[in-house]
């Protein structure tokens, strides 16, 4: 069951840029940054509220990262729920007829499990579920 928002992920051309603004312009609590080398991407995390806000930069040319911001530009790239029981909740989204992305659970940052969900299936909006 998907129980809460666990964050935000926001795509950008530079940590060292954006940054700044989120930790000193809008005084969110930095939680430090990653890299998730099967993602091909470089984290940074903030916290409000208890939900968290995840810059994503890439690493590399070929990184998803990479090519929304060739497409789109910077900006929210997905909406993640927290899952209790992740492998379920695919399951159940399957059974409901949504388009996965990821049928069974990734590594992502911070240890958590993922999977995405197609955007066909959810309005337009990237959507990731995550348990850990």
């Amino acid at each position: 069951m998907l129980e809460r928002i666990d964050h935000i992920g926001i795509a950008v051309d530079s940590l060292a840029e954006s940054i700044p603004v989120f930790r000193d312009i809008l005084g969110l609590k930095f939680l430090g940054e990653e890299e998730v080398p099967d993602q091909k991407v470089r984290v940074a995390k903030f916290d409000v509220g208890g939900v968290h806000i995840e810059l994503l930069e890439p690493t590399c040319a070929d990184s998803p990262i990479s090519q929304f911001l060739e497409k789109k530009g910077q900006g929210i790239h997905h909406v993640s729920y927290h899952s209790s029981d992740i492998e379920a909740d695919i399951a159940g989204l399957i059974a409901k007829g949504a388009k996965m992305i990821d049928e069974k659970p990734r590594p992502g940052s911070g240890g958590l499990s993922i999977a995405f969900i197609h955007p066909k299936s959810t309005a337009k909006v990237l959507t990731e579920i995550c348990e850990g």
